[in-house]
């Protein structure tokens, strides 16, 4: 059995950049997984030898006889990770059985080398050479990364265990690990897990003492466990949830220390605390914070937003502070964490899907995610039953009539907490469930571990099984998991439809999300019963650019914060695997960049990325004044005592020296002009820069001087940018284009957004 499982996760993960017109060619014999239609396979009770001799007869019956030669060999057999087989077949052969009723896929076989978060291979980290920013940072060994989150859980997690390879922590960190009743510091804690500290006085005071037990740095929800891990924990083999993505799991940063701070308990995170928390990082001297939290609803203003200040006063000792974009997507206006002196980290897919099927009756299937642990039970034939004719439409806990429900899978409808109604549907018996999407969620599907067969399908797909169930007498439904399938198809990355969007409420003339990172379907550490855990959301996507910012911290040691989030802004990229603009899963098109913001994380390229746009405190509260902030107001963020008088700063909010240009267009369409500086960073004292516009729609876009000429006397100029609209028919509401600074050998590209008024004339003048 072990040799099966081994050539079934080999089987299921391969290449799928060959094309299939590529297939019709081939004349030669290769391996390939075919994925039989449940109805069309035998019964998951088979005995292997029975499996053998049924598949042989299938290939058999199915391949016409002008392809039969060379003759296909069976290679292995399978009834519980999936339905079907794999065989050494031709193109043609292959080909053929592809375009079969009874055959849901065939993906070609393929030897490689895969981690299980998969995210440090998709982001380029391994295979660089020398000159990558992996070897070049050491790992980020002398860089701590400071989590504010819900603790860490390291009790028998290799990701946390301490490692002989590393150096002693870096001395200038001056934090450590507190013990607690279920934390024993001297046992936890080590040379990889170099602080862990907990705050809960505001918690306690909304919500009520907490257990002398529970208030310890230990982890019992799982989430900062997850995101410590994924930001820099160790290298572990044979990771995996449940054979899902088995591999070697590895953080980004793999040779950065971790200080936890947990400031989030069973109900939530108080300001308060999360303040205690930046207050602790900052004292303790970390290098990065990561923060992968933020606010319900309406983010508060900047003044009022505890996170922010906290994240101000950081940045402002040259910390860096990554943080989440949050979940609320896909509406426009809905980026939290959106302060400028923020990484705000938006997320996107990557090459791995879980992938499952529901096989309809008629022999129609529907494509979806599926994590379900259990037993495979994709060969058996169930009645189907849709959740408002059981007593609930979205499958509400208590509220499915048993008598209806057992014994069937169940189409539950849309909902938010696919966890509690999958447990509604097996608490009231039923087989099977399939959880639909939320409608704006388009192509998005989540799946999450469940002990039913349980699959997530999009919105679509669950009108086409409602309406499947309204047509028949006796609706019956197959569920085929198909396991862990690496692959370019579709293209990836694409933008989550959870992950929040711009323009920034606050402050639209300041381009937010800053870029994307993995952020879908991510496995990482964990805390009991499991030992990694596969989730989505803004919050795994944050401690990627947490490793990628603590790598750089080590590889350039002078930069501030502001130049490292530059440097990833400006070299990041925008087209996926198939050579197209990033695409958006909520309406199935081109993303934008208020959706991906300057791009999805490069971080090789962000190591050399030629010029940088920086900035430190006093540009942020000049940025405060142009946002008409009183002297009061922005000593909350200066703490000094002095008092700011913005009468003696005259830019507007868009001078912030910014990697991007947002431009807001008022009624009167009056011509906007931006004003920037960039440093040469690049290894040629002397270099000549040449701007290429690329206009947005309705927009005549002017670069002045558009030629910068660097020298070691002039390392830093400055230029403006005016943008005026065109006279012309009416444009959407926003446009989008682009400007490229290069010198022959760098792209140092920032992308455009041009918000219109909501009332246009037919010309712009």
């Amino acid at each position: 059995m072990a040799t099966l499982a081994m050539v079934w996760v080999l089987s299921l993960l391969a290449v799928a950049a060959v094309a299939s017109a590529e297939l019709e060619t081939e004349d030669h014999q290769s391996s390939y997984v075919v994925h039989v239609a449940a109805e069309h396979a035998p019964p998951p009770s088979s005995r292997p030898h029975l499996l053998t001799s049924a598949y042989t007869s299938f290939l058999r019956d199915n391949l016409p006889e002008h392809i039969q030669r060379p003759e296909p060999m069976l290679l292995h057999t399978y009834a519980h990770a999936a339905t079907g087989f794999a065989a050494r077949l031709t193109g043609s052969q292959a080909a053929h059985l592809a375009s079969l009723p009874s055959v849901l896929a065939v993906t070609p076989d393929a030897v490689y080398q895969l981690y299980t978060t998969l995210t440090p291979s998709f982001l380029g980290l391994y295979g660089s050479g020398d000159g990558g920013l992996l070897p070049v940072s050491g790992a980020a060994s002398g860089v701590v990364i400071g989590v504010v989150d819900s603790g860490v859980y390291p009790d028998g997690r290799a990701s946390f265990a301490a490692d002989p390879s590393l150096p002693p922590p870096p001395a200038r960190f001056r934090g450590g690990c507190v013990s607690a009743p279920s934390f024993d510091a001297s046992v936890y804690c080590n040379n990889k897990l170099v602080g862990a500290k907990f705050f809960s006085a505001g918690y306690e005071a909304t919500y009520g003492p907490l257990d002398a037990s529970a208030r310890s740095p230990l982890d019992t929800g799982g989430h900062g466990t997850h995101t410590a891990s994924t930001a820099a924990g160790s290298a572990v083999a044979d990771a995996s949830l449940f054979d899902y993505a088995r591999g070697t799991a590895v953080g980004i940063a793999p040779g950065a220390r971790i200080a936890a701070y947990k400031v989030c308990w069973e109900k939530g995170c108080a300001l308060s605390d999360i303040l205690a928390g930046f207050d602790e990082a900052i004292s303790d001297n970390v290098d990065v914070i990561s923060a992968s939290l933020g606010a319900v609803g309406q983010e508060p203003e900047l003044h009022e937003d505890l996170v922010a200040i906290g994240a101000f006063s950081a940045v402002r000792r040259g910390i860096v502070v990554s943080a989440a974009a949050g979940n609320d997507g896909p509406g426009e206006y809905t980026v939290k964490n959106g302060a400028p002196w923020f990484i705000t980290v938006g997320a996107s897919t990557i090459n791995r899907r879980f992938e499952a099927s529901v096989v309809l009756g008629n022999g129609d299937a529907v494509t979806g995610a599926s994590l379900y642990v259990g037993q495979q039970t994709g060969q058996v034939t169930l009645p189907l039953v849709y959740s408002k004719d059981a007593g609930s439409e979205s499958c509400e806990d208590g509220m499915l009539n048993p008598n209806i429900v057992s014994g069937r899978i169940v189409l539950c409808d849309a909902g938010r907490n696919h966890g509690s109604q999958a447990k509604a549907v097996r608490l009231a018996g039923g087989a099977g469930v399939i959880l639909t999407s939320l409608q704006e969620y388009g192509e998005q599907t989540l799946p999450t571990a469940h002990v039913i067969p349980t699959v997530t399908v999009t919105f679509a797909g669950g009108v086409k099984i409602w309406n499947y169930i309204k047509a028949q007498r006796s609706p019956v439904a197959t569920i085929v998991l198909h396991g862990t399938i690496i692959g370019w198809t579709p293209p990836s990355p694409r933008m989550a439809s959870f992950s929040n969007r711009g323009p920034y409420p606050h402050a639209p003339e300041i381009l937010k999300p800053d870029l994307t990172a993995p952020g879908v379907d991510i496995l990482a550490a964990w805390t009991s019963p499991v030992q990694f855990n596969i989730i989505s959301g803004t919050s795994m996507a944050c401690p990627h650019v947490s490793g990628v910012a603590a790598m750089l911290r080590q590889a350039r040691p002078g930069w501030s914060p502001a130049a490292i989030r530059s440097a990833m802004m400006t070299t990041a990229y925008n087209l996926d695997s198939s050579g197209g603009i990033i695409g958006d899963m909520a309406t199935g098109q081109a993303s934008t960049p208020f959706v991906r913001g300057a791009g999805h994380v490069n971080p090789n390229r962000a190591l050399n990325p030629g010029l940088v746009y920086d900035a430190d405190a006093d540009d942020y509260i000049s940025f405060l004044c142009a946002l008409g902030y009183t002297s009061r107001q922005i000593a909350i963020f200066t703490r000094d005592g002095t008092v700011t008088d913005c009468s003696r700063r005259t830019g507007s909010v868009g001078d912030l020296n910014y990697p991007a240009f947002s431009v807001v267009f008022g009624s009167d369409f009056k011509a906007v002009t931006q004003r920037r500086a960039v440093r040469n960073v690049g290894s040629d004292v002397v270099s000549v820069y040449t701007a290429s516009v690329t206009s947005p729609a309705g927009v005549r876009v002017t670069v002045s001087p558009g030629t910068l000429v660097f020298t070691s006397l002039w390392r830093t100029l400055e230029y403006e940018v005016t943008f005026t609209p065109e006279g012309g028919a009416i444009v959407p509401r926003y446009t989008f284009g682009s400007i490229v600074w290069s010198d022959g050998q760098h792209q140092v590209t920032s992308p455009i957004a041009i918000t219109w008024p909501v009332s246009q004339p037919v010309a712009a003048v």
